[in-house]
């Protein structure tokens, strides 16, 4: 190989070399945007630039600001992620879905009952466990494990045939914990009760922020929450959702501040329709 042309590959690598440590570099200084809807839809923005929309309730949710009840008003989103069978999650998940051509990832029942009766085709519609993790940007991209939830997960469907209500197996709830390209945590929890468990959890996959329902009756209540962040999960931030959006949803984040006492720090409190970044 002649002498130049040796050197010109040689460099041509070196660049090659040097852009893809850039790149690299760029990704792992960017951050992590996380806008609350209300309730427990929220839409995460990677430092990737990867659009993930968790439990989207929006277009009846009463807590969702009129400008995102339009599920266009999203913009790109690259997946969407249903946590149970519950209305209040997975009402827009569907036709979110359809909309983008992407896939719904949930608890492997709902999602084998969604593609059953129609709502979603069996594409957009892959099957997912507690304790699965999946990669759906490829090896190097964000990272999502189901885990533990504590509570109930049915399906309720009007059937366009008969008009009547039924309600379907929706399969075992989950929370999600999602690992950014730069390695920030967010766990999802999904709504849940206190469980032991919630402190392996926080021991193995160590997450930054919680995204953490404190409302009561259905879910946790503040002090329950509180108790999950100060003794089992230990994270850098708790961002409380799942809560006054209807009645029995009581609980406040004052009471959650109160409840976290020395800790209160750690709590994010934002309205539907506001964001932060990590």
């Amino acid at each position: 190989m002649p002498t130049l042309l040796r050197k010109l590959l040689k460099a041509a690598l070196a660049t090659s070399v040097l852009l893809g440590a850039l790149s690299a570099s760029a990704q792992q200084s960017g951050k992590t945007e996380v806008l609350w809807l209300g309730q427990a839809s929220v839409r995460i923005t990677t430092p990737g630039g990867k659009v993930i929309v968790v439990d989207p309730w929006l277009r009846t949710n009463p807590k969702t600001p009129a400008n995102f009840k339009n599920l266009e008003a999203l913009g790109k989103v690259d997946l969407v992620l249903v946590t149970h069978g519950h209305f209040d999650h997975v009402a827009d998940a569907p036709d979110l879905a359809k909309m983008h051509k992407i896939p719904m990832y949930g608890p492997a029942g709902l999602n084998q009952t969604l593609s059953t009766l129609g709502v979603l085709p069996a594409e957009l519609s892959p099957r997912f466990g507690k304790g699965g993790t999946i990669m759906p940007f490829g090896p190097n991209g964000v990272k999502i494990t189901a885990t533990h939830a504590e509570h109930s997960s049915e399906f309720a469907w009007k059937n366009p045939a008969t008009t009547k209500d039924e309600v379907h197996v929706g399969g075992e709830p989950v929370g999600f914990i999602i690992e950014m390209e730069n390695g920030f945590k967010i766990y999802h929890m999904g709504d849940t009760g206190l469980f032991g468990d919630m402190k392996f959890i926080g021991e193995y996959y160590k997450p930054d922020l919680l995204l953490i329902p404190i409302g009561g009756h259905f879910v946790m209540s503040p002090a329950d929450a509180a108790y999950a962040v100060k003794n089992y999960l230990k994270p850098k931030y708790a961002l409380p959702i799942h809560y006054g959006t209807i009645p029995q949803l009581k609980g406040t984040t004052a009471e959650f501040s109160a409840a976290l006492g020395n800790e209160a720090n750690k709590m994010l409190v934002v309205n539907p329709g506001e964001k932060v970044d990590f």
